[in-house]
């Protein structure tokens, strides 16, 4: 009887899987296991076969840079052994049988947050029972180092490298504390801080967690998917992996390493609207282009929704997401999808409180309006701002800015520009390929004549440059 229950939960859980994907993961245990007899793999002898943390681990180094780093490795294997089997014997065995490397893939992949916070508890600690903050904060950024790295060895960044990206190592912990920030007690008060890294977490929290915060199961995904390279040819049905990270254009071959990194493009990525989740392109960087505002302006206007990030001289990193294409004029645009965010010393988007409808704003060359780019608040006081003369800008927000409810977002209120980047995001308007390559200059005779007068003339061949096609990227 016992044995028939067991096959049952075990054919239940296989069932959730499509033939071929069956199969791909009948041929990666029987690696595991040592077995090849993959015609006789239904069998009880090819059943009884069982896989080991030396297997799992030797499968990991017999490739040139192991995709998976070994703590995730270990964590993985305590997921699979966690798994209890009707009718076995309950002491504790170092061997996984295929049910439960089976069930662990049916309940990581295709389960609900039920099913998956067991064994992610397991996977976070092997004791089980309630744990503490930080023990989730070490699971987390185990988590994400993994996901960037295997990520990178698969080369399925999409045409980012990191090599073209910042150093994602402060980005992983800014990451996994950001994530960790939605750890609520039942009482529903958030701990912060040092009080969060001792906070003990029972498995309802953490389930609570698991369920409002889908990057978590999103992430174990990608690690098993590509980390054990199992199901990874497949087409996955949902749109949180696929468009995980975005399809970089523009970067490639010129000598610049972006002011995102890895774990930031991710977690931006995730708040921009779905469809624009599938591409990011180059339009305008400070390294590249100059540090002048007409540059800025003749790179940016016209190209459909953009993310604006900046650096300050004290290496704070922030920016903005514009829901539509900025253009030259005294007045606020956007709507309420657009939004702020932070990216060094903490990771942080900053959404719409509905208080007012500042969403964005660019002017150039005007006496009675200010002239620079801004987003949220008001004049004099914005949330971002960067103005005309190009080297300085303000983040005012004493407590907070009123659009999007965030905190100062640079080291300073008023602050020095050190670097600054706008990346279209979706697919640049068709228009843009007309309009776009218009120079600020021709909309502005003003700024043309000053120019002239300064004998500058010549400057604005430069901003000319056309749209580069970069799909050779990915």
């Amino acid at each position: 009887k016992m044995g028939n229950a067991e096959s049952n939960a075990y054919q239940n859980h296989l069932s959730r899987f499509l033939p071929e994907e069956q199969s791909d993961i009948d041929g990666l245990f029987n690696t595991l296991s040592g077995s090849s007899d993959s015609a006789g793999a239904k069998n009880a002898k090819a059943a009884k076969k069982t896989m080991t943390l030396a297997a799992l681990q030797a499968r990991q180094s017999a490739h040139t840079r192991e995709p998976l780093p070994e703590p995730m490795t270990v964590r993985l294997y305590n997921g699979m052994k966690s798994i209890d089997l009707p009718g076995k014997s309950s002491g504790p065995s170092e061997q996984i049988a295929k049910e439960q490397f089976v069930i662990f893939m049916s309940n990581l992949l295709k389960g609900n947050a039920d099913e998956k916070i067991s064994i992610i508890m397991r996977m976070i600690a092997k004791t089980g029972g309630s744990l503490k903050g930080k023990q989730i904060q070490e699971f987390t950024e185990d988590l994400i180092t993994s996901v960037v790295r295997v990520l990178s060895y698969r080369k399925e960044l999409k045409g980012w490298s990191l090599e073209n990206t910042r150093d994602s190592s402060s980005g992983v912990k800014a990451l996994a504390s950001e994530l960790l920030s939605e750890l609520k007690l039942p009482d529903g008060t958030k701990p912060v801080g040092s009080q969060l890294l001792e906070t003990n977490f029972d498995q309802s929290v953490i389930e609570d967690w698991v369920y409002r915060v889908p990057q978590i199961s999103v992430f174990l995904s990608v690690v098993i998917r590509q980390g054990l390279h199992v199901l990874h040819s497949l087409p996955d049905q949902t749109n949180d992996i696929l468009n995980l990270v975005p399809h970089c254009k523009g970067i490639k071959g010129r000598g610049v390493a972006s002011l995102f990194d890895i774990p930031a493009i991710i977690y931006i990525n995730s708040h921009l609207p779905a469809e624009l989740q599938h591409k990011w392109q180059l339009l305008f960087s400070s390294r590249l282009h100059g540090e002048s505002f007409s540059q800025l302006c003749a790179h940016i206007v016209n190209k459909g929704p953009c993310i604006v990030i900046l650096r300050d001289v004290d290496g704070f990193l922030f920016g903005g997401f514009a829901s539509h294409s900025w253009e030259v004029k005294p007045q606020f645009q956007g709507d309420n999808r657009c939004f702020l965010f932070s990216v060094f010393p903490t990771l942080a988007v900053y959404t719409c409180t509905g208080y007012n409808d500042h969403y964005m704003y660019l002017n150039h060359g005007q006496q009675t309006m200010p002239n620079g780019l801004g987003m949220g608040g008001q004049h004099g006081y914005f949330g971002l701002w960067i103005d005309s003369d190009y080297g300085t800008g303000h983040s005012k927000a004493k407590p907070r800015c009123t659009t999007y409810n965030s905190p100062q977002l640079s080291a300073k209120e008023d602050f020095t520009l050190d670097a600054m980047e706008v990346w279209a995001v979706g697919d640049i308007p068709e228009s843009a390929g007309k309009k776009g390559k218009k120079s600020i200059l021709d909309v502005d005779p003003q700024a043309q004549a000053l120019l002239e007068m300064a004998g500058k003339s010549r400057q604005s061949e430069g901003l000319r440059e056309p749209v580069e096609d970069d799909d050779d990227d990915d």
